[in-house]
């Protein structure tokens, strides 16, 4: 099974999707004019707004759901992995998704605030709205709904249950050993386990506005604290800093590990950590309540920095600086590349984190890392259920509710528990095929999109047009030549006929 797993993997993440997303970036990038520059101020004013409704959430409320979904597992263990696989170079290359990802981020969740509707009393959007109102694909929009579902309903919340449920061993220890279906099993592990799964409950049980108001106060405490952490390492270490920096950049582009591990390794632990084109943004950034579509995908693009250049290389900085990290290699009889730590020390893992704490703050350091996994994780699966619960609620639509919701609250919880006892490396190779596998549809959907229909750069000239003239900030998309975007011709007659 692991080689089946493994050999899907490499074909989903050949070279052709890691240039994709790069280039897609790129693109992005250059249409925009360097969007995610030009309207960095602008992002941090729309934080501030606070209007929400009884349909939708406020646009600090959709960042902290996005934020929940981006900034997770991938920002402790991702990044050792990264390292551990690519050597030190690989950060350098997370910094440039991250860096042109910002620009994707905002045109895809431009297109889910865009094209969203109006379902059950709650906003939903995401791809598989938008590739069907905007090309007229339904049955792109379906495969992207089941994959989606696949990937974040089944995939990728076994990845965060999995770094929790080590993070608490490497801290507790076993415990006494149960005898399961899937081995040998430590007690303290099954008890964090009930824990989340308690907790999962209460709040998957109580919709997007149970899910926003706990992820916007737990998300910006738990990234804050973590990233407070990381700047006492730094500043206890000031002298390593100009080092540090000298070897990210330098093995970036002569990798120890190859020049293509770098890339390869930077680019999917990127994508996988900020989500950056993956196409699971946009549920979120669907459901805030703006007055401009383009709004909200600023306000997303800024998540993007959030996550990667804040909290990712918040986790470099502590393992580089404490040289806690091995690199692994083809070198003969598994010699690693380099070797700082011993050699039982797992790399998809978040032990090279824990033991960079370990180092500065001493046993502390270890309980921190578990306690910020524990958060990182649970909020990821939060935001995983509430993607998974738009592409069901999308496939009802289109199938008449055959597909009720519980069953996949219980299917997704029932994965939380299985990847908890698992092993990490079959876990986390899961993982990157649930977001290859939508970054693949929604990369590839996003530009077939701007190349058709140029919405998102439409929406960005008439936001900037209306910035400049002083306001206030409507949307009509009729007016711009926007077709199907029926949720916002609506508004606009109801705001007009007030």
């Amino acid at each position: 099974m692991n080689e089946i797993v493994n050999s899907i993997n490499d074909v989903i993440w050949s070279p052709a999707l890691i240039y994709l997303c790069l280039g897609a970036g790129l693109f992005y990038s250059i249409m925009t004019r360097f969007v995610q520059v030009r309207h960095f101020k602008e992002m941090w004013k729309l934080l501030l707004n606070n209007n929400s409704s009884e349909k939708g959430i406020s646009s600090f409320q959709a960042l902290a759901v996005s934020l929940s979904g981006r900034v997770g597992v991938g920002n402790i263990a991702g990044v050792a992995a990264a390292i551990g696989f690519g050597g030190p170079g690989a950060v350098f290359w997370m910094w440039v998704v991250a860096f042109l990802g910002a620009s994707t981020a905002y045109a895809e969740s431009t297109l889910g605030q865009l094209y969203k509707v109006e379902e059950n009393g709650q906003y939903r959007g995401g791809p598989a709205y938008y590739f069907e109102r905007c090309l007229g694909w339904k049955p792109l929009g379906i495969l992207f709904a089941i994959s989606a579902i696949i990937g974040c309903g089944i995939f990728l919340p076994g990845v965060q249950a999995n770094a929790v449920g080590n993070a608490v061993t490497k801290i507790f220890g076993d415990g006494a050993l149960v005898v399961t279906s899937f081995g040998d099993v430590g007690t303290n592990k099954l008890i964090a386990l009930a824990v989340i799964l308690i907790i999962l409950a209460f709040i998957i049980f109580g919709g997007i506005k149970r899910i926003a108001q706990f992820t916007q106060v737990v998300v910006p405490f738990m990234a804050l604290g973590y990233i407070v952490m990381a700047l006492i390492v730094v500043f206890l270490n000031l002298d390593k800093i100009p080092g540090v920096f000298q070897l990210i950049f330098s093995d970036a582009f002569s990798a120890q590990a190859g020049f293509g591990a770098a890339i390869g390794w930077g680019v999917k632990r990127g994508i996988y950590s900020n989500e950056a084109g993956q196409g699971t943004g946009p549920h979120a950034a669907a459901a805030a309540e703006v007055e401009h579509p383009a709004q909200q995908g600023l306000v997303q693009a800024f998540s993007v920095y959030v996550d990667t250049l804040f909290v990712c290389t918040a986790t470099a900085l502590m393992i580089l600086i404490t040289n806690q990290y091995n690199v692994a290699g083809t070198l003969p009889d598994g010699q690693f590349i380099v070797q700082n730590v011993d050699a039982a020390t797992k790399i998809n893992s978040a032990e090279f984190t824990q033991l960079a704490l370990l180092q500065v703050f001493g046993s502390f350091g270890q309980v921190f890392v578990g306690l910020a996994l524990f958060f990182f994780a649970f909020t990821t699966i939060l935001a995983y259920y509430y993607i998974t619960e738009t592409n069901v609620s999308y496939l009802n639509r289109i199938f008449n509710n055959k597909l009720p919701e519980i069953v996949f609250k219980l299917l997704l919880m029932f994965m939380v528990a299985y990847g908890t006892v698992n092993s990490e490396g079959y876990i986390w190779t899961i993982g990157d095929i649930g977001v290859g596998i939508m970054a693949w549809i929604n990369v590839l959907g996003i530009l077939v999109i701007f190349f058709m229909h140029k919405p998102t750069l439409l929406c960005l000239r008439d936001y900037e047009a209306q910035k400049k003239a002083g306001g206030p900030i409507t949307f009509d998309p009729v007016k711009l030549g926007i077709k199907n975007a029926t949720f916002w011709e609506e508004k606009l007659k109801q705001d007009q006929s007030k």
